[in-house]
């Protein structure tokens, strides 16, 4: 079992920036890929950028030069740093984790980005 509790999320005007931090525990050895998801009022969930545990790391085309996913194994957490932020960024921005063929999530935190 992985749980993950993501924090970070706010209200910030366009052009500001936000780090989402996503706290992994319970069997993170077995994590082989984590990454962040967001999704908007009346749209699907999207996935925004991911990193595996071999370090490859792929963005969507929204956020490239934008956002950076990072990682501190040493505190089992993975950040999505979010830069330019633009109204459209606003979502609830979810993380998962891959493990042994599972897929977890965490409960989600909302990113508002006023114009």
């Amino acid at each position: 079992q992985v749980q993950l509790v993501e924090s970070g999320g706010g209200l910030v005007q366009a052009g500001g920036s936000l780090r989402l931090s996503c706290a992994a525990s319970g069997s993170i050895i077995s994590i082989n890929w984590m990454g962040w998801y967001r999704q908007a009022p009346g749209k699907q969930r999207e996935l925004v950028a991911f990193i595996t545990s071999g370090g490859y790391i792929n963005y969507a085309d929204s956020a490239k030069g934008r956002f950076t996913i990072s990682r501190d194994n040493a505190k089992n957490t993975v950040y999505l740093q979010m830069n330019s932020l633009k109204p459209e960024d606003t979502a609830v921005y979810y993380c998962r984790g891959n493990s042994d063929g599972r897929a977890y999530w965490g409960q989600g935190t909302q990113v508002t980005v006023s114009s």
